[in-house]
């Protein structure tokens, strides 16, 4: 994800100028971002693409938010994706703040927005990969609608998101609210962010991020089974 590490913020749903300072501060991050160490292209294709969800897979009724709480673990069984959450805030430049690179194999959560599971969108970035390896979310952009993200929450509950788009944006033609904004009232949503693209060595930047998107579909105690999804990577 990008060269620029810095750290702070409690989940709640942001409004009117709140919101529109945050989706500033994420259009630069989006702009930002790409820059980084990086040595390999990340796995993605094309300037601008979507993955709509595959014809004939009808995606679960959306679940009622939860009551707040803050992430542990994030997990997205189908892409072999497990890692720690660890909360992160605003450089001082506006832009969300990644965790640092000696940390490649941690998920961060924007901590003074949305707490994922409760109505809004909760918004998770993560490294695409060091100078020397890939970190947590090189994968990221083989996910696909349909496939599930699990939250583990700091009060002992699983929130299942069920993922319904992944869209990779240039820096050119970046739109923090499309991005990153609810798509719809009353919903528990979660963003999922890193590098896409291909790495341009000379600039040391990525050209797109990689968004997915998904949204609540139930809830879990941390003692219980999941459905057995597995890997396909």
């Amino acid at each position: 994800m990008s060269a620029s590490d810095r750290p702070a913020g409690t989940g709640r749903l942001l409004t009117g100028v709140a919101w529109a300072v945050l989706l500033l501060g994420l259009w630069l991050w989006g702009r930002e971002i790409t820059d980084g160490p990086g040595g390999s292209s990340a796995p993605t294709t094309g300037d601008v693409a979507a993955v709509g969800r595959p014809l004939g897979v009808p995606l679960p009724p959306a679940h009622k938010p939860l009551d707040g709480a803050a992430p542990k673990r994030v997990e997205i069984p189908s892409i072999g994706i497990e890692a720690p959450v660890v909360r992160r805030g605003l450089d001082k430049g506006g832009a969300i703040d990644p965790p640092p690179y000696a940390m490649p194999q941690t998920v961060g959560w924007y901590g003074s927005g949305t707490e994922p599971g409760t109505e809004g969108a909760a918004l998770f970035v993560g490294h695409v990969d060091t100078e020397t390896k890939p970190a947590v979310f090189y994968g990221l952009s083989a996910a696909r609608p349909g496939e599930k993200v699990r939250v583990t929450r700091a009060d002992g509950t699983i929130a299942e998101f069920t993922i319904d788009d992944v869209q990779v944006f240039t820096r050119e033609r970046f739109d923090a609210q499309k991005a990153y904004g609810p798509r719809k009232d009353g919903r528990a949503e979660l963003r999922l962010i890193t590098c896409g693209g291909t790495y341009d060595h000379k600039s040391r930047s990525y050209t797109a991020n990689v968004v997915v998107s998904a949204y609540l579909t139930g809830q879990q105690s941390a003692g219980e089974k999941s459905n057995g999804e597995k890997s396909r990577v």
